[in-house]
């Protein structure tokens, strides 16, 4: 063998095309099969399928367009002039999505365990540019050890490369980031920056600094999966979107996702057919929501019946589990819906849920998806821990993602919304384009009894039966300020419906605010609260 530009050839060289041809095919089947059976069997071993398996279960069957698969490194010293494989460890190309363009880029931990040099840094920069000049979804498929530390520094600027593409991206093609290893230190920052992170349990984990790390700073003994795996960061750190068992499942959820966005930002979601009824009546409404605001119940259910064929998908199901983010469909057409769960502390706004629903109402927005909201919040969590927290400007940030909206919006009050908390979940008075209410609705500064205690203490505390007078008290500010229809007698409201009929109430609002079009003023952006 003698090797010629880096590529190995045979000491007679082809002489005529078919030669040539067969050459190429050899040098194909080559990087097609990548490092050997050994290393497909030691990652099957660890429960993961290699970069190939992956994308033929992403992308529909034959469609995938490899880019740059005979590429390899230049890097010299460590032992790397002797190691050269192709696609440099990391599969580019794109592909289809139910008859849609999706780029994708998934790295082969089988070689250099998956880590990022320059050759290998560059082609995921090219996949980048190409998503962004076509106007389509990026998705990655992660499973890298970080940086290729023999490459040194280069390596390093490659992440940059993909930081600041993933940046300017953000809000003109939906990216995705499918963990399906480990991705530690300054490579888990583009996943950060994406618009979802899909998790496998077991087999991902995502942290700055590992657990060695972490015992050596702080005495701490801590897992990888404990620190930084899928239920801690679908559950607590709130990184991860969406965290399945398998490998199968979830690339199956990333597409059902897909389905749900549209290319990029200048074009909307896709309609399909719809056969649940436009009309249908919601009857069950009718007992599902008690009108006790005190009574619990499950706003999922609420959703389900409302939506078409009850079928939604919740992003950061296990994450603030007071608020819900759903993707759903409303006579065929892609939704938006954030609503308060009464089930989980009582459906208050606390730091976490207002951050949780700021960034989906910021993700709708960008993407053309209308956003219906559904109230039933009794205000913010107090507590020194929120205030110490900062909820103020947390709060701010789902203010002000509401009030930057300028898709059409929607609001439906259920039953109780107070104070603040009322005016944060896009109220008519920061641009709801509508805004309904049950007659079961209740809005207000506060409570009724708060109410009472503050305006009446002085009739309460001089009465010969304060607590008789307190309850007088009560009701006649019930009476006075919180019936159903105080709000829609001062325009506050569009209309009082009959919950039965909210689907079709909904969907015909929709259907009017789909040729809406609003201008936000002149500026090069906002400076939103942080």
């Amino acid at each position: 063998m003698t090797v010629l530009n880096d590529i190995p050839r045979t000491a007679a060289e082809p002489s005529d095309a078919r030669g040539r041809v067969a050459e190429l095919h050899g040098i194909r089947a080559q990087a097609v099969a990548g490092p050997g059976e050994k290393a497909t069997a030691a990652q099957h071993a660890k429960g993961k399928l290699t970069a190939r398996e992956r994308i033929e279960l992403l992308l529909d069957p034959g469609s995938f367009h490899e880019v740059e698969q005979l590429r390899r490194h230049r890097a010299t010293g460590f032992g790397l002039e002797a190691k050269k494989p192709y696609t440099d460890g990391v599969i580019t190309g794109w592909g289809t999505v139910e008859g849609r363009t999706v780029f994708v880029y998934a790295h082969d931990f089988r070689i250099f365990g998956g880590a990022l040099g320059e050759a290998h840094a560059t082609k995921i920069h090219k996949i980048m540019d190409m998503a962004i000049a076509a106007g389509a979804p990026l998705v990655s498929l992660n499973d890298g050890a970080g940086a290729r530390i023999q490459e040194g520094v280069s390596a390093l600027a490659g992440y940059g490369g993909i930081f600041q593409r993933n940046t300017k991206a953000s809000g003109v093609i939906p990216q995705i980031s499918v963990m399906l290893g480990p991705c530690a230190g300054g490579a888990a920052y583009s996943p950060a920056l994406t618009d979802f992170v899909f998790m496998v349990r077991e087999t991902s984990q995502m942290f700055i600094t590992g657990p060695d790390v972490v015992k050596a700073v702080t005495g701490e003994e801590i897992t990888q999966n404990g620190l930084g795996g899928a239920d801690v960061h679908a559950e607590t750190s709130g990184v991860c979107h969406f965290a399945y068992d398998d490998e199968e499942t979830c690339l199956a959820e990333v597409r059902y996702l897909l389905s749900l966005l549209p290319q990029n930002n200048r074009e909307n979601p896709p309609r399909v057919e719809c056969t649940d009824p436009a009309g249908r009546r919601c009857d069950v409404l009718l007992d599902l929501v008690p009108a006790d605001g005190n009574r619990p119940y499950d706003m999922a259910r609420v959703i389900e019946e409302i939506v078409d064929d009850g079928e939604y998908l919740e992003v950061h199901e296990r994450w603030a589990r007071n608020i819900i983010c759903a993707l759903a469909r409303l006579d065929g057409q892609v939704v938006g819906i954030i609503a308060n769960q009464p089930q989980v502390l009582a459906g208050v706004l606390d730091i976490e849920a207002s951050e949780k629903a700021a960034r989906f109402v910021q993700m709708c927005d960008a993407f053309n998806i209308p956003i219906v909201t559904f109230l039933d919040v009794p205000g913010f969590l107090p507590g020194v821990d929120q205030e110490h927290g900062g909820i103020i400007r947390h709060g701010a940030k789902l203010l002000y993602a509401y009030c930057n909206a300028t898709v059409p919006r929607i609001s439906l009050i259920l039953r109780k919304a107070y104070g603040g908390a009322y005016i944060v979940m896009d109220s008519q008075s920061i641009g709801a384009d509508l805004t309904y209410a049950w007659p079961t609705n209740e809005i207000a500064v506060m409570g009724a009894e708060g109410a009472a205690n503050v305006i009446f203490r002085r009739q309460i505390a001089q009465a010969e039966d304060p607590e008789a007078m307190r309850q007088k008290m009560v009701k006649e500010y019930k009476a006075e300020l919180m019936h159903p229809y105080y709000a829609a007698e001062r325009g506050l409201v569009d209309d009082v419906i009959d919950p039965a009929q909210t689907r079709e109430v909904l969907i015909g609002s929709l259907a009017m605010l789909h040729t809406k079009h609003a201008d936000l003023p002149s500026r090069k952006h906002g400076n939103p609260p942080q």
